[in-house]
């Protein structure tokens, strides 16, 4: 199962996956694109391994490689609490501020 993350103002969507048995996540990441469809890339935590890399240029994989590195922490959290949105109303947490 993949959990929603983040989505840019691009709507680029980052999407996660459960934590795997041996402790791995993946985190997708795919862009609508008028001509090709959809840019994608998969990055496996806590490797930081990227593979599946389709239409991205090398400077939106470097912005994308420190977006997952600075969110990783969290990522790791979520993947282990059925994601953000799961763990927001589980816990007492709560994503809405007033």
């Amino acid at each position: 199962m993949m959990y929603p993350f983040l989505t840019l103002i691009d709507n680029t969507e980052i999407t996660h996956s459960e934590m795997k048995k041996d402790g791995s996540v993946k985190v997708y990441i795919e862009t609508p694109d008028p001509k090709d469809f959809f840019h994608n890339a998969v990055c496996w935590l806590p490797e930081y391994r990227w593979e599946e890399i389709n239409g991205y240029s090398e400077a939106e994989m470097a912005f994308f490689n420190r977006l997952v590195r600075n969110n990783a922490h969290a990522i790791m959290e979520f993947s282990q609490d059925g994601g953000v949105l799961y763990a927001a109303y589980t816990n007492n947490r709560s994503i809405y501020c007033n």
